[in-house]
């Protein structure tokens, strides 16, 4: 029987969860089972840009393998393995766990005690940590100049103290910075925020990017631009982005995990309350030593 793969990936920004469908396949002609007793095939995920594509790889690989919940476990029905995946960043997974209309939600940031307090039952997976990198184009001839900035250079750039690149080297043309971020009420702003920025504001006219992945295009597409591009996503653009040490820190795995990298975040899939019995089939698969290893290599370090 050939799989029919029905994950799919919708980078959107506003919970618009009716796109995905959640009708009975057979048009109907089943009766409407007792909501206690009929098996839910479909699950939502919902919130971090960064994560999303993580999640739908994931989601992937498990539908290939089984395509149907009964060849997952015999005591599941026979139905269509139906993985949805959102982004829109991880300040809307959250709430969207709050509210109640997505399944899991997908936050590249820590879930304030404020947050978790509104979710009842709250529970939390780590897949693993992600950073966010100082990112310029390799055309850029800063990096001709420097390999690291410190802390209170990119709080310059960022707020726009520094205009142009000649003011963070003389030796540079007045050619203006171009400033990329996320969305500023995003969980990655909220990050960068605390880690660089402090009481200090962005620039006024920042290109806000509605995903990780809209930010790395925005940056490989202009020499003069500069971004917190995600490591996953450098690692994933290898070649096409050149990455800053912070304070003379390198980026890397290792300073990732053990938080001397001062820009790391950690990559989270949160839930309200129990997990269905299919639900923690899925969370099993992605948090087994396969999955950890499609995390890594989509350029991620793993909660190995």
């Amino acid at each position: 029987m050939k799989k029919k793969l029905l994950t799919a990936v919708f980078l959107v920004v506003s919970l618009a969860f009716g796109l995905v469908g959640c009708s009975n396949p057979t048009g109907g002609s089943k009766p409407v089972e007792d909501a206690k007793t009929q098996f839910k095939s479909e699950i939502k995920f919902y919130g971090s840009t960064t994560l999303a594509p993580v999640v739908s790889q994931l989601s992937t690989n498990f539908n290939e393998r089984y395509a149907t919940w009964d060849k997952v476990d015999s005591q599941f029905d026979k139905k269509d393995i139906a993985i949805y995946v959102s982004g829109a960043g991880s300040s809307a997974g959250v709430k969207s766990v709050i509210d109640g209309v997505s399944d899991f939600g997908m936050a590249s940031r820590q879930v304030s005690d404020e947050e978790k307090a509104k979710i009842e039952g709250y529970q939390d997976f780590k897949l693993g940590m992600d950073a966010l990198t100082i990112s310029v184009n390799p055309k850029n001839n800063l990096i001709k100049l420097k390999d690291s900035l410190t802390s209170e250079e990119i709080k310059k750039i960022f707020s726009g103290e520094f205009k142009t690149w000649n003011d963070v080297d003389p030796s540079l043309s007045k050619t203006e910075i171009v400033v990329v971020t996320r969305d500023i009420g995003g969980g990655a702003h909220e990050v960068f925020q605390k880690a660089i920025m402090g009481d200090a504001k962005v620039r006024a006219d920042v290109i806000q990017a509605p995903s990780m992945g809209a930010l790395v295009t925005k940056i490989i597409e202009n020499e003069n631009a500069i971004g917190y591009a995600s490591y996953g996503m450098v690692n994933q653009n290898k070649g096409k982005l050149t990455p800053f040490k912070v304070d003379g820190i390198e980026p890397s795995s290792e300073n990732i995990l053990n938080g001397t990298y001062k820009i790391s975040r950690p990559l989270i899939i949160l839930k309200k309350g129990s997990l269905l019995p299919q639900e923690k089939a899925f969370m099993d698969y992605v948090v087994s030593d396969e999955g950890m290893d499609i995390i890594e290599k989509l350029g991620f370090v793993p909660n190995k």
